[in-house]
């Protein structure tokens, strides 16, 4: 009761902005997540965020060493995170190597550029806030990029849901019917990224991928309906975030980790219950 007192009585504006922040991005974690958990794209997903890192890094370097004020962390991570989505898909349509490849290759490069960039930034940076997140820091300003993010997700999967059904189940059909697949592509990889840039308030960069998924599989547990799916992973997404900061409030626990903690003990709850909802109807036959 000490948690639900000083959310919604207590002099504590930063957790309320906290659990905010967290239900806003539920939005883009339970959408772009079920497309991501859909498409079985969730390595790229990876990779665009820990491309984040060389984003940051690179940000605080020119803001503090260059001099360039505006250039904040949460600029360069979105940047990053945009331009790695761009080149993995530029690379899939156009390039001669493999796509894990150059998976891969974005992957280690955004991360070591990253760290490479902060050791050479003077004054102190909360690394570990970045690689596993620090929500309970977050300002009201960041809620309110987090709304912007959260509803151009929204309106973009509320516009394009047909195309982005089809595009999902059956691209040769959806090439059919006249519906440019790699524009699709190239706009689920950019919404992916936007929602990576969500995920590193939340759960920071190393923990991107469990966010990202764990909904849309626990959806994919009580739905098969696409369109349910995305849904309950939104549903899911907002009980995990909730969740995941009172057990880090009531127990001070590092945010990010309680999250993704609660995440996969909700998501093993689920699918067991499931499996035995099966057995006991196979029983009765």
């Amino acid at each position: 009761m000490h948690f639900f007192q000083e959310l919604f009585f207590g002099d504590l504006p930063f957790l309320r902005y906290t659990v905010l922040i967290g239900l806003i991005s539920s939005i883009g974690f339970g959408i772009v997540g079920s497309v991501v958990v859909t498409q079985r794209i969730s390595s790229i997903a990876g990779a665009v965020g820990h491309s984040v890192l060389g984003g940051v890094g690179l940000a605080l370097f020119l803001q503090r060493v260059v001099n360039i004020p505006f250039l904040s962390p949460m600029l360069g991570a979105t940047v990053a995170a945009v331009a790695s989505a761009l080149l993995i898909f530029l690379a899939k349509k156009y390039g001669r190597e493999r796509e894990d490849t150059v998976i891969g290759v974005i992957w280690a490069l955004g991360m070591s550029a990253g760290l490479l960039l902060i050791a050479k930034t003077p004054g102190y940076i909360d690394l570990q806030g970045f690689l596993f997140g620090n929500i309970l820091l977050l300002t009201r300003e960041k809620l309110i990029l987090t709304l912007v993010l959260g509803a151009v997700i929204l309106v973009a999967a509320t516009v394009f849901f047909n195309s982005l059904y089809v595009v999902c189940f059956d691209r040769e059909f959806a090439r059919l019917r006249g519906i440019n697949v790699e524009l699709f592509d190239l706009g689920v990889l950019i919404l992916t990224s936007l929602t990576v840039v969500l995920l590193v308030n939340v759960v920071g960069i190393v923990l991107v991928i469990a966010l990202l998924t764990l909904p849309a599989a626990t959806a994919g547990c009580v739905c098969r309906r696409f369109s349910g799916m995305m849904i309950w992973a939104v549903i899911f997404a907002a009980v995990m975030t909730t969740g995941g900061i009172y057990l880090g409030f009531s127990f001070n626990l590092p945010t990010g980790p309680a999250i993704v903690f609660f995440a996969v003990l909700l998501y093993i709850l689920v699918a067991s219950g499931k499996k035995l909802q099966q057995r006991l109807s196979k029983a009765e036959k």
